[in-house]
């Protein structure tokens, strides 16, 4: 199995190791997931994420590049900002969801999943123009700490001042010793917080500087699942896949609003997703929260209180923070209206279900927390 530049750290930790995308990765440390899950909402969470891929795409027409491989408008999109968005396929379907983040006039960096790198970046360069030059960060790590005590401890190890980092906005700065960073202020956890991209042969110390830090531990991957369920976020080969669209997903809004302009529609796939986004999809993505006992998991069908299915589980476990059984999944879009009682079947058993609204908690992003106290 490949290996991170933080492999050896976990195995100081003796972290429980398991394999993830081809690379021997920490599933949790020695406190467990639900106690990793409520730290990172309390505190603040430290994750390698070194397996993902990081590659940046510079020069003239990448503006037009981005918008021909996703559905997202970049024309008007400030330096720094990230944008959560998808690479679409020929039929509409998503190849992979990404956070593509402008860095300047005529350059990208991009982050895509573990999981699918390998095809996303063949994709990507198949369709790239010879007046584009494509780079792979091969080897760079990448840590995401997460939670509301996590500005205040980055600012303090890495001597930047964070406070006026917007979220979804990205910026080059240096540490104290001179080492190139960029610091990412997003995450996949619903929390305040930032993704780190440091050299590898800076990665260990740079981890371990981190820990230092009394209010910051590490947490595997494990609890990044939980974490990311509770804010309805999708996961990859699991809640989205290449035959999914993204309005069937319930994310057509990486679009950009109908009503304003300056949207993009002559991206690959197009053709169906518009068509969908006017007319609506066969199925729909949404957040379900059982109110019977147990918990169900992916494959689990939903079904209606006539015990006709309607659907299927996607992703579903339990909430550490609100201690029920959540997931999500997608359905006859006759049966989306929040509040509509439902069945899950799982293992023949038939639970008593509710469509739940997502996020299943208030997210704690620094702009959230704006809103939420104005």
């Amino acid at each position: 199995m490949k290996k991170t530049p933080l492999h050896q750290n976990h195995l100081d930790m003796a972290a429980k190791m398991g394999e993830f995308a081809g690379y021997d990765m920490p599933l949790y440390y020695g406190e467990g997931v639900m106690a990793e899950h409520l730290w990172t909402r309390s505190n603040a969470g430290l994750f390698d994420v070194s397996h993902m891929g990081q590659i940046e795409i510079s020069g003239p027409g990448a503006v037009a590049f981005w918008q021909k491989l996703t559905p997202s408008y970049f024309e008007k999109k400030a330096h720094g900002r990230a944008q959560y968005t998808v690479l679409s396929n020929e039929q509409g379907g998503m190849i992979d969801d990404l956070i593509v983040t402008r860095m300047g006039d005529d350059r990208f960096f991009a982050v895509v999943n573990a999981g699918c790198k390998d095809k996303d970046i063949e994709w990507i360069k198949s369709h790239l123009p010879d007046d584009l030059t494509f780079t792979y960060f091969e080897g760079r790590a990448l840590v995401a700490l997460q939670g509301p005590k996590a500005e205040a401890a980055l600012a303090r190890v890495s001597g930047i001042d964070l406070a006026d980092m917007p979220y979804m906005f990205a910026a080059e700065a240096k540490l104290p010793d001179g080492t190139d960073i960029l610091i990412s202020r997003l995450g996949y956890t619903g929390e305040d917080g930032f993704e780190i991209a440091v050299p590898q042969e800076r990665a260990a110390a740079f981890w371990e500087e981190l820990l230092a830090c009394e209010e910051i531990k590490p947490v595997g991957l494990a609890a990044r699942d939980s974490l990311r369920l509770e804010m309805g976020y999708p996961l990859y080969g699991h809640d989205i896949d290449d035959t999914t669209s993204p309005v069937e997903a319930d994310i057509g809004w990486i679009m950009g609003p109908k009503t304003k302009g300056g949207n993009n529609t002559d991206f690959i796939g197009a053709a169906r997703v518009l068509r969908e986004r006017e007319e609506g999809a066969s199925r729909k993505r949404v957040g379900i929260k059982l109110t019977g006992k147990g918990v169900a998991r992916e494959g689990a069908e939903i079904r209606n209180v006539s015990d006709e299915k309607i659907g299927e589980l996607t992703s579903g476990g339990h909430s550490p923070s609100l201690k029920e059984s959540i997931g999500q999944g997608y359905i006859d879009p006759a049966y989306t209206e929040i509040g509509t009682k439902i069945l899950v079947n799982v293992r023949g058993r038939n639970i008593e279900a509710v469509i739940a609204p997502m996020p299943f908690i208030p997210a704690s992003t620094k702009s959230m927390k704006k809103k939420q106290a104005a």
